[in-house]
């Protein structure tokens, strides 16, 4: 029975580790759930003038700039690269990991569109 406790445990301690990472749940005021299914995830992205991130993850996927934005991305081993932003504009991603801020004077608005794993999109 101990056995099975703490196997249950264990595994809510990995799914709550796996979605403390995730930008809608660790930074709802950045990034808002817009649409989701076995494919994609869509989120709604929003920085105000020199707003800063926690820590996240992104699966990867396509960020579709709304507005014009100059943003630092800080990744997780400390490396720092700077992001010129023009709407309309679209870039793919690989999955990162990073923390955000906002250099601009103005908000920043974008889409961004996960793409889920296969195991996660059966057919």
């Amino acid at each position: 029975m101990h056995s099975k406790l703490i196997g249950a445990l264990f595994v809510m301690g990995l799914a709550l580790a796996a979605a403390a990472q995730n930008p809608t749940v660790v930074e709802p005021t950045h990034y808002k759930l817009a649409f989701e299914n076995d494919k994609v995830q869509v989120v709604d992205v929003h920085y105000g003038p020199h707003e800063k991130s926690a820590m996240h993850d992104h699966p990867g996927g396509v960020v579709v700039y709304i507005t014009e934005g100059h943003l630092k991305f800080t990744e997780q081993d400390g490396k720092v690269r700077e992001v010129y932003a023009k709407p309309g504009e679209a870039r793919f991603f690989p999955p990162f990991k990073h923390r955000v801020e906002n250099l601009d004077d103005k908000p920043f608005d974008a889409v961004y569109i996960g793409l889920k794993p296969k195991s996660a999109a059966k057919q």
